[in-house]
């Protein structure tokens, strides 16, 4: 078991790998669509600017030549887009997140008790109160967001507020305070952005590869939209397997035992580690927050798992599961 300060340094570690790996990534499958892009058109065609029309050749074209052209032309493009994705994520992601949730602020006066419970937790560790955000769901669930103390927000369903007891609220505020000080929600944040952007490229390769396809039926078949709309949906369902099998092992790289160092934490605030094992064991039981079906890559920032994680994908699901199971985590606590 890692103690707080080896798990915070590991978390710098992997957010700077994070940082790295994605743009790495990215310039990656540029390359391989652009490579089987022209693998499959060079042996019979080259694109011709001049006609806007690819034009037969002979074989003797390199294609590794009209790859890197092509990667010479799109890289400061790519290179910008980037860059531009990860600075609104890295300050703008919260936000993004909460509105992902249809999370909302509230203040002292609109929940008296759990804004006092996490103000009494930030003065005894000596944090900055972060803010304080309901979903309206009846479901049980919480999670944190924010790239720093300072920008922080701990979320919380409806449920949770009104179906726990005081002591076991008091202790999942501790656990998601507890991911804030060990910089957890930062990679979440980071890892989140990265699952999520591949999602999105998949979905504009399958739009562009319907605007080719169109184009075939205008264009009465000519060659350059046959092979655009096959290269695009190629590219979409590459991406698409990626987000789904892929990305979500990035996930599990950031490591499960956040969980446990978050429960422990948790524990050593409230010094009650039985009441956050009675939170979990009732949270375990309505985890699923509806809103939350459409954001997947959500999943792994909450207390538990907020998906369906039943019927015929269950095995799966547990698979990749991004938490450890809940009897285990209860069994710990009430061990401590």
């Amino acid at each position: 078991m890692l103690t707080v300060y080896q798990h915070i340094t590991q978390n710098k570690r992997r957010s700077w790998l994070l940082v790295l790996l994605f743009p790495a990534t990215i310039f990656l499958w540029f390359y391989v669509g652009a490579w089987g892009y022209w693998w499959f058109s060079v042996g019979s065609y080259k694109y011709d600017k001049a006609t806007d029309s690819l034009v037969r050749v002979s074989r003797a074209v390199s294609v590794m030549d009209l790859v890197n052209q092509t990667m010479l032309e799109i890289l400061p493009w790519l290179a910008a887009a980037v860059l531009v994705w990860m600075l609104v994520s890295y300050f703008c992601g919260d936000k993004m997140l909460m509105y992902f949730s249809a999370a909302t602020e509230v203040t002292r006066n609109e929940e008296p008790e759990a804004y006092r419970l996490t103000e009494n937790l930030c003065i005894s560790q000596g944090m900055p109160m972060p803010r304080l955000c309901v979903i309206n769901d009846r479901s049980l669930n919480a999670f944190a967001v924010g790239r720093d103390p300072q920008t922080a927000a701990i979320v919380l369903t409806r449920g949770i507020i009104d179906k726990l007891e005081r002591v076991e609220l008091e202790g999942v505020i501790a656990h998601e305070l507890a991911h804030i000080q060990n910089n957890d929600t930062r990679l979440m944040l980071l890892a989140v952005v990265y699952v999520s952007f591949f999602t999105f490229l998949s979905e504009v390769c399958f739009h562009w590869a319907l605007l080719s396809a169109k184009r075939v039926e205008t264009r009465h078949g000519r060659p350059s939209a046959v092979v655009g709309a096959a290269a695009f949906a190629v590219l979409g369902v590459f991406l698409a397997v990626y987000g789904f099998l892929v990305a979500p092992l990035v996930r599990l790289a950031l490591s499960r035992t956040r969980e446990y160092l978050a429960d422990a934490s948790a524990a050593l605030m409230t010094r009650h580690p039985l009441a956050l094992a009675s939170a979990l064991q009732k949270i375990s039981k309505d985890p699923r927050v509806e809103i939350l079906d459409a954001h997947a890559s959500m999943s792994a920032m909450c207390i538990a798992d907020p998906l369906d994680s039943k019927g015929v994908f269950g095995f799966l699901a547990g698979l990749r599961a991004s938490h450890p199971p809940a009897f285990e985590r209860i069994r710990r606590l009430r061990e401590m």
